[in-house]
């Protein structure tokens, strides 16, 4: 009888050639989902386009990772954890996030101003200390009084509603005079007339029951900040104002 042949060593070794494209996407996979962990948020739309990425890369889009979206067909707002802010996800700091905001609302109360015709009554300005708001004293007092006019509580109201905002900020009225000193039985100085203005200015306002008087205060200057000469009649027009200062975030959670 012939002596059957023994199998050579190399006929019976496995070949295990595959393990090493396994085991790098193994690793592959891992690292993603270690990633997808320690992101604090996820754009829906830039994850879809990922995971069809990684599908075309390793198994020709046949769904190694297609997750159901956690949103609606057509949404593109982020999931969001509640640590995360908001200037995190936009990519802004938290100052440059304020800004933007302020901007919109600035946005908001210009188109309020132009829809209404009053331009030449109203100026907005952002500053270093906030959004500035200025209306001139004629748009809401008789002259010599503080009381608001009852023909303008409409128009204090209108206010009132662009000042809503969530979270609220803080919020400063001040009142501003000529130098032109005040003679009647009710003020004794443009200071006195400057301060009751503000404050009868906000007490309107804040008839709006969306606004909270803990944010807000009142402030007169009287005489003694004015924008322009009082030399001529032009410019103790424009110092005749009432001013809606809208603090930063950040000067609003220090206060």
């Amino acid at each position: 009888m012939t002596r059957r042949k023994k199998k050579s060593h190399e006929d019976e070794h496995v070949d295990e050639s595959w393990l090493l494209p396994y085991a790098d996407l193994l690793t592959l996979l891992v690292a993603l989902f270690i990633v997808l962990f320690a992101s604090s948020a996820i754009d829906v739309q830039k994850f879809q386009k990922m995971s069809t990425a990684f599908n075309e890369v390793f198994s020709g889009g046949n769904g190694v990772i297609d997750f159901p979206s956690p949103m609606p067909e057509g949404s593109t707002a982020p999931i969001k954890k509640e640590s995360v802010s908001a200037s995190q996800l936009s990519g802004l700091s938290d100052e440059e996030q304020d800004t933007e905001e302020l901007k919109k609302l600035k946005a908001k109360v210009d188109h309020f101003i132009i829809s209404n015709d009053i331009t030449d009554k109203f100026e907005t300005e952002l500053t270093t200390e906030g959004l500035l708001v200025t209306i001139r004293d004629n748009v809401l007092f008789s002259s010599g009084s503080a009381e608001v006019r009852e023909r303008d509580i409409n128009t204090a109201e209108e206010i009132s509603d662009l000042l809503i905002m969530n979270p609220p900020r803080n919020i400063i009225i001040s009142g501003h005079t000529d130098n032109i000193p005040i003679r009647n039985a009710h003020f004794e100085s443009n200071w006195e007339l400057s301060v009751m203005r503000a404050v009868n200015f906000m007490k309107v306002l804040l008839r709006n029951p969306e606004l909270n008087p803990e944010w807000f205060s009142a402030k007169g200057f009287g005489e003694y900040k004015p924008k322009e000469s009082n030399d001529t009649a032009k410019g103790r027009e424009r110092n005749r104002r009432v001013e809606i200062l809208i603090l930063p975030r950040e000067l609003t959670q220090n206060r």
